[in-house]
């Protein structure tokens, strides 16, 4: 690998009013290396990486960017043309893409105008073709992006980076969506163009990837570069003890003998706005002390799914049973009732009220509690008592129990939707995306609640597209592909993940 510097970032520190997000950081990459970049929820590794592309502004510090002859030279701050200019590029986790449009207008969306582009479209898919030939990236340019797979929109997603002839190339959780052939592919490809020259900076939470596809990695703590070392002479303990300070406990599932069913579905069907996301399912149990996995790509029926069983979603036709009780109305109010939890999987838009305090927050789901009002009034020294128990015990930090929820971090807010589940000892939690964007010691925490859960006696499903958390968590494991279930025949990685693919029957 060469040791040629293309970046470096010298002394960066940001803070946003009294949160310091970047502490005197500096971080170096080389040309064709591929670095990753680690640290806990609010470690600063998105900020660093904003800085670096001109989305922020620095407090202080220094950004230089090897140009075409090798030679580092000061980046202008805060100007995203500036970085894009130099050959910087970054590749965000949720995807900017517009679905109505073709791969090609996406790509070459920004950098071409319309007039240019209409007399040139032979020549920019040229030049794109020979990117996708080179880079091993292949992705159909004359179809909508809307109709393609999350796979080929992430290939969209840094073939537009790669056609304005990008040096650097900054991916944020690049695979949270993909399944493991396609995330293997991905890092494949990557290889191959660190090969050719690409430096590239990853920011992940998967240790399996990091560990088998990076050169070197970073890690952040509190905002501040706290180590570096080669992957080569990493491993998952050294790595977790640098990003949180100490040895990461992970909790272990066991062998339990399952209960009684307490959700039942018989023939439910959701329409979707295609066939892809429309909801078909003949026959799904969860009993109590059992763990099912729903594994799957982003968009194959998940949402529908979660919606029938947290009460959101009205089923075109089928039978609802918890716990041998049928549902015959459903809603929201209903299934809390009926003893269902929820861990949605949008925590901001469905799990809080961003605008109510975080002591509100706690017991937003059980209004009509004694120990929370009396003849329709708050007992607010009661709920105050209960939010100061509840932060405590399940560490969540933030300004305070009175302060408004949306000023949580997105880790302390899935703490708070936590404790708030987990006090109320449902018998069936809906667990969907838990740990999604959390760092390993919070994700590991979610799991040792959820498998405190099973012990209890509840039924937990689990909907997630980390396939690792669902080999890690789930008894049993179904796979969801066009809104269909099937149960996985092993635990085999590479067999779910074709089947996520729906590359199997």
């Amino acid at each position: 690998m060469a040791s040629e510097k293309v970046l470096s970032l010298n002394g960066l520190n940001k803070r946003f009013g009294s949160v310091v997000a970047n502490k005197d950081v500096n971080l170096t990459l080389n040309k064709g290396e591929v670095l990753a970049l680690l640290g806990e929820n609010g470690a600063g590794k998105t900020t660093l990486m904003n800085m670096l592309f001109g989305h922020y502004l620095p407090d202080s510090g220094t950004v230089e960017v090897a140009d075409e002859n090798g030679k580092l030279k000061p980046l202008p701050l805060g100007h995203p043309q500036a970085a894009i200019a130099a050959g910087v590029g970054m590749v965000h986790q949720h995807f900017a893409l517009a679905e109505n449009l073709n791969a090609l207008d996406n790509i070459v969306m920004g950098s071409e105008n319309l007039g240019a582009l209409r007399r040139n479209r032979s020549a920019a898919a040229r030049k794109i073709n020979q990117i996708m030939e080179s880079s091993g990236l292949s992705a159909p340019l004359d179809i909508p992006v809307g109709r393609l797979s999350v796979g080929e929109r992430q290939r969209v997603e840094i073939l537009k980076a790669l056609y304005r002839d990008v040096r650097i190339l900054v991916l944020d959780e690049p695979t949270a969506v993909l399944t493991p052939q396609e995330a293997d592919a991905l890092f494949e490809n990557i290889g191959a163009m660190a090969k050719e020259g690409l430096s590239v900076i990853f920011i992940s939470h998967k240790l399996r990837e990091v560990l088998a596809f990076s050169h070197r990695i970073a890690v952040l703590r509190h905002g501040v570069n706290v180590g570096e070392i080669a992957t080569a002479d990493a491993d998952e303990r050294t790595i977790a003890r640098m990003m949180v300070g100490a040895d990461t406990e992970r909790a272990e599932r066991t062998a339990m003998e399952p209960g009684k069913p307490v959700l039942s579905l018989r023939d439910v069907r959701v329409p979707g706005r295609s066939e892809r996301d429309t909801l078909e399912i003949s026959e799904l149990d969860v009993c109590s002390r059992e763990i099912v996995g729903i594994a799957g790509v982003s968009g194959n029926g998940q949402a529908a799914l979660a919606g029938v069983i947290s009460g959101t979603v009205q089923p075109q036709r089928g039978e609802i049973s918890i716990a041998g009780e049928a549902v015959t109305m459903s809603s929201p109010t209903v299934m809390i009732d009926a003893g269902v939890g929820r861990i949605p999987e949008d925590r901001h838009h469905d799990g809080i009220v961003g605008s109510m305090s975080v002591a509100e927050n706690m017991v937003i789901e059980r209004l009509s509690d004694d120990a929370v009002q009396r003849n329709g009034l708050l007992k607010r020294e009661s709920i105050a008592q209960n939010a100061e128990r509840l932060v405590k015990a399940y560490d969540v930090r933030g300004p305070g129990i009175e302060a408004p929820a949306r000023l949580l971090s997105g880790g302390n807010i899935q703490k708070l939707i936590l404790a708030r589940v987990f006090e109320e000892s449902p018998r069936l939690i809906l667990a969907n995306q838990p740990t999604r964007g959390l760092d390993m010691g919070a994700a590991a925490e979610v799991a040792r609640r959820l498998l405190e859960a099973r012990a209890r006696g509840a039924g937990i499903i689990l909907i997630s597209e980390d396939l690792d958390e669902v080999l890690g968590l789930a008894d049993r494991i179904l796979v969801i592909h066009d809104g269909q279930l099937g149960a996985a025949p092993s635990r085999d990685r590479e067999t779910i993940g074709l089947m996520m693919a729906g590359e199997m029957a």
